[in-house]
């Protein structure tokens, strides 16, 4: 078995049906590649890229801030319980080789923030606007700009 790609995806609880929509085609795409797939594991983002990416046949991990797996959407396919609260942000940031943001609040800032504490690739959707985070307008660019910053990793699709 080869390397897969670790991809968290950060956002927002409170969403618009827009944005859901394009976390979800994200995560469509990113189980389509193959790549494991990490997030909150809760309802707004998380549940869309979770959704995509189950729809798709891939994994997502949802790295839950109680100790109740009841807590993770119905699409999470690993929930795995921490009893962190928002601490937990800081796991989902040391699981990942590249990281995404959509959207959010001070939640999403703080997994950026920990991301690039950790000198992770963040690539942002509709998200904050700050040195560091590298700006995508589309989930087919923010997969093209995966590959790019993992040099190749993010090629090697498992069968």
């Amino acid at each position: 078995m080869g390397i897969r790609l670790r991809v968290a995806v950060f956002g927002g609880r409170e969403i618009n049906p827009e944005v859901y929509e394009q976390a979800f085609e994200l995560g469509k795409l990113l189980g389509n590649e193959g790549w494991l797939v990490y997030c909150g594991g809760g309802g707004g983002v998380m549940e869309a890229i979770a959704r995509g990416v189950s729809e798709s046949g891939g994994t997502c991990v949802g790295i839950l801030k109680s100790t109740a797996t009841a807590e993770a959407n119905q699409w999470v396919s690993v929930p795995v319980v921490t009893g962190m609260g928002i601490s937990r942000n800081a796991l989902i940031a040391y699981n990942c080789d590249v990281a995404v943001a959509i959207s959010g609040q001070y939640g999403t800032l703080s997994e950026i923030a920990y991301a690039l504490q950790l000198k992770k690739p963040v690539i942002g959707l509709n998200t904050w606007e700050i040195n560091g985070v590298i700006k995508a307008d589309t989930p087919v660019e923010i997969i093209n700009k995966i590959k790019e910053q993992t040099n190749g990793l993010g090629n090697t699709k498992t069968e």
